[in-house]
């Protein structure tokens, strides 16, 4: 398995009120992204961030800030997330009536477009869209909280998910999002994902830098 791995560290399980110091942490380590999880209390019950975070962590870092939208009526926020300095916007397909035309508007302000998929999501919703995506995001456990367990039946998912990838031929990136762990990561790359979403593993270790190397080298030994 050649292809590129990818640390993305969520700020969910950040220090908000020292931002730039956890970011520059996993920046040291490697990390590939930051990871920016948006909740409403409407999609999920969690309430989280805004452009205002997006905007601090685009400032710290000029690393590619990977924004997951958890979110009803995530069309709503293109434009400020956009000039908030977001790189890919990532929307889950039952939070919108028309997922299509708002993954190609993500694409026209000059972001990466993503697909969120939860545990009980078909993968058949992203199927139809492959030609307006650059990833594809499979969730590892129901949105809404961080420090939850990875949902064991999603590796077969994830799978899937890849052999779908691979038969359509763009190049996608297979993204995964939630309970990554140093105990997980490597189930998750052996089952054919390539980016990893990991919050607790990561801010919650005694050096986040070291979580992010440790992580990477995990899925080295993985395949």
């Amino acid at each position: 398995m050649s292809r590129h791995v990818r640390i993305a560290p969520s700020l969910l399980s950040a220090d908000l009120g020292r931002l730039a110091e956890d970011v520059a942490r996993v920046v040291e380590g490697g990390a590939d992204l930051i990871h920016v999880d948006v909740m409403d209390g409407r999609y999920v019950p969690n309430l989280t961030f805004g452009a205002g975070v997006i905007a601090a962590a685009h400032k710290a870092t000029d690393l590619p800030i990977d924004v997951h939208l958890m979110v009803e009526e995530p069309e709503r926020y293109l434009n400020a997330f956009a000039d908030a300095g977001a790189a890919i916007f990532t929307l889950h397909p039952e939070a919108t009536r028309h997922p299509q035309r708002h993954l190609a508007r993500a694409r026209e302000l000059g972001m990466r477009a993503g697909l969120a998929l939860n545990p009980g999501t078909p993968l058949a919703h992203a199927e139809e869209l492959l030609d307006d995506l650059d990833l594809l995001l499979v969730m590892a456990v129901n949105p809404g909280y961080p420090g939850q367990r990875y949902i064991p039946t999603v590796t077969e998912k994830i799978r899937r998910a890849r052999a779908l990838l691979e038969r359509h031929g763009k190049g996608l990136w297979l993204e995964v999002d939630g309970g990554i762990t140093l105990e997980t990561i490597g189930e998750a790359r052996r089952a054919g994902a390539d980016t990893f979403v990991a919050g607790s593993a990561v801010f919650g270790a005694a050096s986040p830098a070291e979580a992010v190397r440790e992580l990477r080298r995990r899925t080295a030994v993985a395949v």
